[in-house]
């Protein structure tokens, strides 16, 4: 339960530490005091946004901290998100003057998420403006569920309709993948198959560039080998017998004389290697033909690798290769997103198959708890002054699913004999629908385990019997939890453990709000105020002491 408050420097209020125990406590002040500062206070601790423009002095960092009691249940939560665990658990949250904000639990910070998270578990705060809720259809669920056997299950189905979303929205990515992919995928295969087709791994670039040539230049390779052999072999001045005739007269020298033998011997070296020069002209000139279609062939390569050079940009052989395997490799990418997409749509058909079981109990469950909803319910509303009041819920199967299931929900209201059940946003008066949220606020309180409700001006709107009928109702729910009630009605303020007030004061030259609790003394002259306005009389004191009995 709330255990301690404390704010400093936030709105009007300067500094204030307030004192809160069991049962029902009571905060009362009149219109402006600051009780709604209190409650703006709180919410900052439940995680909601800050604004810089609520701190009074903005030098300085605003501290709301709230104290809570605690038993071991809480103990998993703090294991969870590394947190030490203390009975006197302190949660805090500081508005610094940048704007920014931190918050603290057991001094240690933490993420809004978390703060939000614990304080979900330990607090609501209900506004008069927040009955509206009713016409929510998550509210209204809440309120069902939490009768039935749900609140695990609940889990388990929200749990299984995100993965079911997540999946979906996996399989729509891929679906436009495929789908951007799927555009250029004709093209892209026209080049793939023309890259393939041109058997790049067996081309030598520069090899099939001299073949070209020595085709195209074949009858002027042809007509200079025979000009060279007629030179080598013309009779009396063909060129070998000139050199075998040289060779010889050198050889009788180097007989005669032995300083010609190193060049007898160097000549008759480069007459073998010229005779070899020779004979491999011969092999080379009995290979070369004129062949058009040899040329016609090697042209149509060298052309069309010349052609892909150019439509992609590139000037190696080796770098179309790059090219080619990319574009298989985006081919291959393209097989294994339409498996992802096969895999991805079996996954979510299974997943739908566990939603639709898990909707069905959800659905199973709920029809066995309205009728307790609807019994409870109307017994209260009658106790609350409307003896003719009937509710229904209505429960409407739908195509798809959603956060709850695969229904719809309506509450439908009634509140006076001979008129047809409508829904209840379009059925309910202002003072009927307090009388109703303080109902569903009881029954909600005796089904979860909330250890602090705060209830700000709920009864407004009833007055008399009803107000006092509504006290009751508040007095009865204190006793399984911590109720906080801010209320105008001495009916209700009558029925508190404890009585707090909420006023204003000037100090030092500034309008300040504070907040005190008030004796028995001061208590029987707060709700005879409540009865009669500004000027207490004896007989709003005499009345206010029978409330209080």
């Amino acid at each position: 339960m709330l255990n301690r408050i404390f704010i400093k420097n936030f709105a009007l209020i300067d500094s204030l530490e307030l004192q809160i125990n069991k049962g029902l406590q009571v905060i009362t002040g009149e219109t402006g005091a600051g009780k709604s500062i209190i409650l703006g206070a709180l919410r900052l601790i439940m995680g909601e946004r800050a604004d810089v423009k609520a701190m009074q002095d903005s030098a300085t960092k605003s501290v709301v901290e709230a104290e809570f009691l605690l038993d071991e249940s809480y103990t998993q939560f703090f294991l969870d998100n590394d947190l030490d665990f203390e009975t006197h658990t302190l949660v805090r949250r500081e508005l610094l003057p940048t704007g920014k904000s931190r918050a603290f639990i057991n001094d240690v910070p933490v993420t809004l998420e978390v703060l939000k998270s614990l304080s979900g578990k330990l607090i609501d705060i209900h506004s008069q403006f927040e009955t509206s809720n009713l016409f929510d259809e998550d509210y209204q669920f809440s309120i069902v569920d939490g009768l039935s056997e749900n609140k695990s299950l609940i889990v388990d189905y929200k749990a299984a309709f995100e993965a079911f979303n997540h999946l979906k929205s996996k399989l729509h990515g891929y679906k436009l993948q495929l789908s951007e992919g799927n555009k250029e995928a004709d093209y892209k295969q026209f080049l793939l198959t023309e890259l393939s087709e041109a058997s790049l791994d067996e081309v030598d670039w520069e090899d099939l560039l001299n073949q070209l040539k020595k085709q195209e230049n074949a009858d002027a390779i042809t007509e200079n080998l025979k000009d060279i052999f007629v030179k080598l072999d013309a009779e009396q001045i063909g060129l070998l017998d000139t050199i075998n005739d040289v060779k010889s007269k050198l050889n009788r020298i180097a007989d005669l004389s032995h300083e010609f033998t190193l060049l007898n011997t160097r000549l008759a070296e480069n007459i073998v290697e010229f005779k070899d020069i020779v004979f491999d002209l011969q092999n080379e000139a009995e290979k070369i033909e004129t062949d058009p279609e040899v040329l016609e062939r090697l042209n149509e390569k060298v052309n069309r690798i010349n052609s892909l050079f150019l439509k992609h940009q590139v000037a190696t052989v080796a770098e179309l290769i790059e090219v080619r395997d990319a574009l298989a490799g985006e081919q291959s990418g393209m097989d294994e997103l339409q498996q992802l997409i096969q895999d991805t749509e079996a996954e979510i058909s299974e997943q739908e198959k566990n939603l639709t079981r898990l909707a069905k109990l959800l659905a199973s469950n709920r029809k066995k708890a309205v009728p307790v909803f609807k019994n409870k319910i109307e017994t209260l509303l009658k106790q609350l002054g409307l003896e003719k009041a009937k509710i229904e819920v209505e429960l409407t199967a739908r195509p798809d699913f959603s956060r709850f299931g695969k229904e719809n929900i309506s509450l439908l209201f009634q509140a006076n004999t001979g008129f047809p059940l409508k829904p209840i946003e379009t059925a309910i008066s202002g003072g009927e629908r307090s009388r109703v949220m303080l109902s569903v606020k009881k029954l909600m309180a005796e089904n979860a385990e909330l250890p602090t409700l705060i209830l700000d001006e709920l009864d407004t709107g009833v007055s008399g019997k009803i107000a006092e009928e509504m006290g009751n109702v508040m007095r009865e729910m204190s006793r399984n939890m911590q109720l906080i009630v801010i209320t105008h009605l001495a009916q209700v303020a009558a029925k508190g453990d404890d009585h707090f007030k909420v006023q204003k004061e000037e100090v030092s030259g500034r309008t300040q709000s504070t907040i005190r609790p008030l004796d028995a003394d001061e208590k029987l002259q707060e709700i005879a105020q409540l009865l009669s306005g500004a000027k207490v009389t004896q007989a709003a004191i005499e009345q206010a002491r029978l409330l209080m009995n």
